[in-house]
């Protein structure tokens, strides 16, 4: 039987470790701990976030199936420690409290009746019968995102031995959004090199100043801010995905792991929701051919994608992002065990983690476009699944299919001829092993 790459996670916010089990890898990726805990720095940082990130310092341990950097075909196994366990130890026994215990007076110990509107507390207390919301809250907390960024690091590290290139950035804060078009293709990967820099990973000056102000203003009304965060990736071939069945839709299975990222609210790809308003005239790519780039597009309307496969272009994803449920002026709520009217709980928050976010954004979509690419071109080591990739490229090439790795390369329809893909194809980013 086919086996897919696939991971689970495992773990509370505020239990001992989050951990992960990640199957599928084909033996040679470059994997070491530098460069997941380079993507767990990134997600740390950002404008507006709480004490919980001056707590933690994430950094993750891989316990299994790697081997002197390079991953041995077998499940890879990680672990983060949360370093805020040692003051919950009690709160979060495994083990029964001794009778009274609950009386102590450490507040970790109160249960969470007063579900917070907007969260996971209430639906998840009635589902599993619960009266203390803890019991929900502290898996469906945003914390499991620092292990599927660290998934998603791995994956990451599978696509860069084939030149594709994943990035993000804020274009919305609240009421604040960046200067867009969602016509144009993305710029290069090089003007995404210093997001990172930014307090709130926007790119837009003007509009980071004001994202700041609004999250200013968020903070001193005890309020939260959500917003809207593009996610982009180059040098993905076209053909990943299947317009066969429903569940094989790349764009399908993209939307779905965007929208299990906890707080995200809606998923659109290229020109989205404004494809609606428009003529179809102003709704799709024209297909153009020349001598000297092949068969190539002027725009990405589609976001990368038709059919449900990638068309060449860049993958083209934006995802909004609601404000956080939890608020110091907390909202009507009841109590789980008096059905009175009560505020909804307070839990430690931040007034946005939108720049956050992205960065768990790039870790999901990285991890699909590596199932997928592993779907298609699949082998046992990455030196077999490079083989079977390049034989792809090479046909690609003798049928004019060139133009797709220059948007990688220089993000411009006008870049020119990719020489060392249509004449040369083993110096391709994958062709040596």
């Amino acid at each position: 039987m086919k086996m897919s790459l696939r991971f689970l996670t495992a773990g509370e916010s505020h239990g001992p470790a989050i951990t992960a089990i990640v199957e599928g890898l084909p033996a040679g990726v470059e994997i070491t701990h530098e460069v997941l805990n380079r993507d767990l720095k990134r997600r740390q940082h950002g404008y507006g976030r709480g004490r919980r990130m001056q707590i933690e310092s994430d950094t993750a341990q891989i316990l299994s199936g790697v081997r002197h950097g390079k991953t041995l075909g077998g499940p890879v196994s990680v672990i983060i420690y949360n370093r805020d366990w040692e003051k919950w130890q009690r709160a979060m026994s495994i083990e029964p409290l001794p009778e009274g215990g609950e009386e102590d007076g450490d507040w970790r110990l109160r249960p969470v009746t007063q579900p917070r509107p907007g969260h996971a507390d209430l639906a998840g207390a009635l589902k599993y019968g619960f009266n203390d919301a803890r019991n929900i809250l502290e898996r469906a907390s945003a914390r499991e995102t620092a292990m599927r960024v660290a998934v998603g690091a791995m994956a990451r590290q599978f696509l860069k031995a084939f030149g594709i290139t994943v990035v993000s950035h804020v274009i919305r804060m609240g009421p604040v959004a960046a200067a867009h078009d969602p016509d144009a293709l993305p710029p290069p990967p090089s003007a995404f090199a210093a997001v990172d820099r930014s307090p709130v990973r926007c790119l837009d000056p003007e509009a980071e100043k004001a994202m700041i102000e609004a999250v200013d203003k968020a903070k001193a009304a005890g309020e939260t801010l959500g917003g809207v965060y593009e996610v982009i990736a180059w040098g993905v071939p076209p053909g990943l995905g299947s317009h066969v069945q429903w569940d094989r839709k790349l764009d399908g299975r993209l939307a779905a792991a965007l929208m299990s990222i906890q707080a995200n609210k809606g998923v659109e790809f290229g020109l989205g929701f404004e494809t609606a308003a428009r003529f179809g005239s102003q709704a799709h790519d024209p297909i153009y051919y020349d001598e000297r780039r092949g068969i190539h597009r002027l725009t990405n309307r589609a976001g990368g994608f038709e059919g449900g496969m990638t068309n060449g272009l860049p993958i083209v994803i934006r995802v909004a992002m609601k404000p956080l449920s939890t608020l110091y002026s907390p909202l009507p709520s009841i109590d789980l065990t008096t059905r009175e009217a009560a505020k909804g709980a307070i839990e430690r928050s931040d007034v946005t983690a939108l720049p956050a976010a992205g960065v768990v954004g790039e870790a999901a979509v990285a991890f699909e476009l590596a199932r997928a690419m592993l779907e298609k071109f699949g082998g046992d080591s990455l030196a077999e699944v490079k083989r079977n990739y390049q034989a792809y490229v090479d046909e690609l090439a003798a049928r004019g299919m060139w133009e797709w790795r220059n948007y990688a390369a220089e993000g411009a329809p006008d870049a020119g001829p990719a020489e060392s893909l249509a004449e040369s194809p083993a110096e391709s980013p994958a062709g040596s092993n």
